[in-house]
């Protein structure tokens, strides 16, 4: 088995590996192999003999007092040599010294060269595993582009990604969206499993807010480049999502960069999301402002933020017109669904008085009493 880290090179070249890992691996399979077809129980270490480009077999034995109760230990017993029987290979050895003894595996014929075979590739096959774990563990939240390879009987979608195969499940897709075979399709990397049965697992998401922030980066190149920066997205996926957005530069517009002319970035991420209606609203660190420009279209008159114990912001108690109501509640609650998931709070709709006029102003904000966005400007 000389040269054998000649195949070090190619293995790491081949696989896309570092050539110290694969030496590991390579030590690891001999470790092991040794285990297999000498004694299970002994102690081994692999040493790597440069010159001749091999690796070395050889087995650890430590040196313990004559009376030590690791001696009588059947299992463990051969790890461990006593004091007086180690002397008789060397007068010199100390108590806790270790004596090594060479094993060539070579002597133990075809059964070590199949078992070194299968243990070589089992070991690499990990280290491989491993790299790709690694790489798609820090791409979550992601953006990744894929060609489906099948559909099976739960409807879960397998996608050719890269050198691996994701899933998106069924409960992952967006309501309506049919896939076949040779589709291609983006979506987010949501979560990353090692399975000891199945190996690496990618599960895709299309229905996660991130994945409608990776589409805006990739759409709008000012959140691309960080002069618009995404604070909050909440999605119902399919038919509605709101963003907040916050500029980093005075001369760009957060919410008008996002829209683009004539609504054409907007509506480039909205076809990709199967129509999914996209509200863009500007953040703000004031939480009653924030809250009524999340709330819209609807008309908000007041805002009051209820504190828990902690002084923590827990709930929102909305005041608004009657005739506002059900464009706050939106259709099927999805307007203050929407709103609550953005803002993490409660929200509680107050009905009053007051009735919107034909430029959309209650009366109360004419006469400069309740106008939110006045208040805070």
């Amino acid at each position: 088995m000389e040269k054998i880290l000649d195949i070090v090179d190619a293995i790491a070249h081949e696989k896309g590996l570092q050539p110290d890992k694969v030496i590991e691996a390579l030590k690891t399979a001999f470790i092991q192999t040794a285990k297999r077809v000498i004694d299970k129980r002994f102690a081994f270490e692999a040493n790597i003999d440069k010159a001749k480009r091999s690796v070395d077999i050889v087995q650890t034995i430590t040196v313990v007092a004559d009376d030590d109760e690791r001696l009588q230990d059947e299992e463990i017993a051969p790890a461990y040599i006593s004091l007086t029987d180690a002397k008789e290979y060397d007068d010199q050895v100390e108590l806790d010294d270790q004596l090594q003894i060479p094993h060539d595996l070579e002597e133990y014929g075809r059964t070590a060269a199949s078992h070194l075979h299968r243990e070589i590739e089992y070991h690499v096959q990990r280290l491989v595993e491993d790299e790709l774990f690694n790489k798609y563990n820090s791409k979550i939240g992601t953006l990744v582009n894929g060609r489906v390879t099948s559909v099976d009987s739960n409807n879960a979608t397998y996608i050719e990604v890269d050198e691996v195969r994701a899933v998106l499940p069924m409960k992952s897709r967006i309501k309506g969206e049919v896939f076949k075979k040779g589709d291609h399709l983006k979506a987010v990397v949501r979560r990353v499993i090692m399975d000891k049965e199945n190996g690496i697992q990618i599960e895709l998401s299309r229905t996660s807010p991130k994945f409608l922030e990776e589409l805006l980066a990739l759409e709008v190149p000012e959140i691309a480049d960080g002069a618009v920066i995404i604070e909050k997205s909440a999605r119902i996926p399919g038919e509605r999502a709101k963003i907040a957005l916050i500029s980093t530069h005075p001369q760009v517009d957060a919410v008008g960069a996002t829209v683009g002319v004539k609504g054409v970035r907007i509506n480039a991420v909205s076809r990709e999301l199967i129509g999914e209606n996209i509200d863009c609203v500007e953040y703000t660190t004031i939480p009653e402002l924030f809250i009524s420009r999340v709330m819209s279209p609807a008309i908000i008159s007041h805002v009051e933020i209820i504190k828990d114990e902690n002084k923590e912001p827990q709930k929102a108690i909305i005041t608004l017109p009657a005739d506002q109501k059900s464009k706050a509640i939106g259709k099927s609650g999805i307007n203050i669904r929407l709103a609550s998931m953005l803002t993490g709070l409660n929200i509680e709709l107050v009905e009053n008085d007051e009735v919107t006029d034909e430029q959309g102003e209650t009366q109360e904000s004419k006469d400069g009493v309740g106008a939110l966005e006045a208040l805070f400007s």
